[in-house]
């Protein structure tokens, strides 16, 4: 398959861009910068911003069955009104480590928030815990031991899970109930390595595959449900981060990327290092769940 154009979206350079959400409602695309703590927005079809500024990093955030947005920052998930920048504690977790937050998230096929944390003083050790955050602000732990938890997903049935620890290397699956939230059954799905791609964040499309940022490795990978590497494509922004399907029929990826760390000398060769793309996949993506605030 020949390389797909690449537009770019947003070339500002971020920190650590992650988190893209699609919103089918208004066709707008917000995502978040994790380190300096802000939230995003543009109207692709105008080029028309938005940013908000939050005072801490902000992991991940999700689309409610409102208006409003369920945001995870650094201890804490809130709701936030991006209409009259309201915003209404509904979550804490408590860290192993004062240096930990929380990282990438996602609203699932039941209607919860489930979201990762990391240890961000960069010794990656495997602290992380795996949580769902309920409508009433509920908080379970699902399962803990993560360096980076991250690559969350779900399948268009609803019924399998897909989670990555991009420090790991790996991806694990979940069989999962749509109705109850249930995750069991997990197992080792995919061993990666840094040629191929750390599994940052994930998205599916209706063929049942899943498609995973490859950060160390500046491309967007494609697997198959058993598994395969289908395809790849490589990215002008070095490191790729969270993609996510947008667009009228769900058709176009957004991907964006991080700067962190990355040498003054790449930086000049790779100037949308940070910034987000986009290209036409040739499928559609799942939709993603809405937070039932």
């Amino acid at each position: 398959m020949s390389a797909p154009e690449i537009t770019t979206v947003a070339a500002d350079r971020c920190d650590i861009g992650e988190s893209p959400v699609w919103d089918e409602r208004t066709g707008l695309l917000y995502w978040v910068d994790i380190t300096p703590g802000t939230i995003h927005r543009i109207d692709p079809a105008t080029g028309a911003r938005q940013r908000w500024e939050f005072g801490e990093p902000v992991g991940a955030l999700g689309l409610c069955r409102s208006e409003k947005l369920v945001v995870a920052l650094k201890s804490t998930v809130i709701l936030f009104d991006p209409r009259d920048g309201s915003r209404q504690l509904l979550a804490a977790v408590t860290h192993k480590k004062p240096e930990m937050r929380l990282n990438d998230g996602k609203v699932g096929p039941d209607g919860a928030f489930w979201v990762g944390s990391m240890d961000a003083s960069g010794e990656a050790n495997p602290a992380g815990v795996l949580y769902r955050v309920a409508a009433d602000g509920g908080v379970s732990v699902i399962t803990e031991g993560f360096r980076i938890s991250n690559g969350l997903a779900w399948d268009g049935a609803g019924t399998r899970m897909y989670h990555s620890d991009s420090r790991g290397i790996w991806v694990d699956i979940y069989d999962f109930d749509p109705v109850s939230g249930a995750a069991s059954n997990r197992r080792r799905w995919l061993e990666l390595d840094e040629l191929t791609g750390r599994p940052d964040g994930g998205a599916c499309d209706i063929d049942g595959n899943y498609w995973s940022g490859g950060a160390s490795a500046s491309r967007l990978n494609c697997f198959s449900p058993e598994g395969k590497l289908l395809r790849w494509v490589t990215l002008p922004n070095l490191r790729p981060t969270m993609p996510c399907f947008g667009g009228p029929d769900l058709t176009t990826l957004y991907v964006p990327s991080l700067s962190t760390g990355v040498p003054a000398e790449d930086l000049a060769k790779w100037p949308l290092c940070g910034a987000m793309v986009s290209f036409a996949s040739g499928t559609r993506g799942v939709p993603v769940g809405r937070f039932a605030d």
